[in-house]
């Protein structure tokens, strides 16, 4: 019967056009799915094009068993050079954000941090749709695994994607929306605030919404 179950999900996932990563399991039937175990899937990747041009995959840091997740759209060039998630000037942002004590007054130990794509796109360019249905499956899976309470999207590219629309981030942002039962919380890239520092007041007020979610006390 799991063959069966197995097969239909293959049969659906290439049907959808997407990469599936599916769960082992262990000899009750009960899936042991772990983070470990989706990174040695995923291996040294060479799904897409962009194995050629990276440096590192990058896969994603923090806690596994984290009730908030923050999700990008792909590593830039600190990324791709250090193999860990926002840590240039974008990053740098996030992190203040999450650890600032008038901020979320958290670490990013507490969190965990991942990205749509694992590899640079060259030039930081956004991804392809053949990109992002080569990867998405083991960002869902880190998602299946971590069961956060909320996410946080940050920026079009992850938003669009995780959630399948095409509604602009100026219009999805601010208000909560769902992935397969979990709330999501849109809000600006850190690298459009470096750019716009006008917008910062709206992610805050984004991020307010996401501690009353959690319980987080405001400063």
């Amino acid at each position: 019967m799991r063959d069966q179950i197995v097969q239909v999900l293959r049969e659906e996932a290439l049907w959808a056009g997407r990469f599936l990563v599916l769960p082992e399991y262990s000899g009750q039937g009960e899936p042991v799915q772990t983070l470990k175990s989706i990174r040695e899937t995923m291996g040294d990747c060479t799904r897409c094009s962009l194995c050629r041009t990276r440096k590192s995959i990058v896969f994603g840091e923090g806690n596994e068993r984290a009730e908030l997740m923050f999700i990008g759209e792909a590593p830039g060039a600190a990324e791709d050079e250090s193999g860990r998630p926002f840590v240039g000037p974008a990053g740098n942002l996030l992190t203040n954000i999450i650890e600032n004590e008038k901020a979320m007054g958290l670490k990013r130990e507490d969190v965990y941090i991942g990205n749509i794509l694992k590899c640079r796109p060259p030039a930081n360019r956004d991804p392809l749709p053949e990109e992002v249905r080569q990867c998405i499956g083991f960002l869902e899976s880190q998602i299946s695994v971590i069961r956060p309470k909320i996410i946080v999207t940050l920026g079009r590219i992850a938003t669009q994607n995780l959630l399948d629309t095409t509604t602009p981030i100026s219009r999805l942002r601010g208000t909560f929306q769902e992935y397969k039962g979990i709330a999501v919380m849109p809000t600006y890239h850190p690298s459009y605030l470096l750019q716009n520092p006008s917008k910062k007041r709206d992610v805050w007020e984004d991020i307010k919404k996401v501690m009353e979610y959690l319980n987080i006390p405001r400063p």
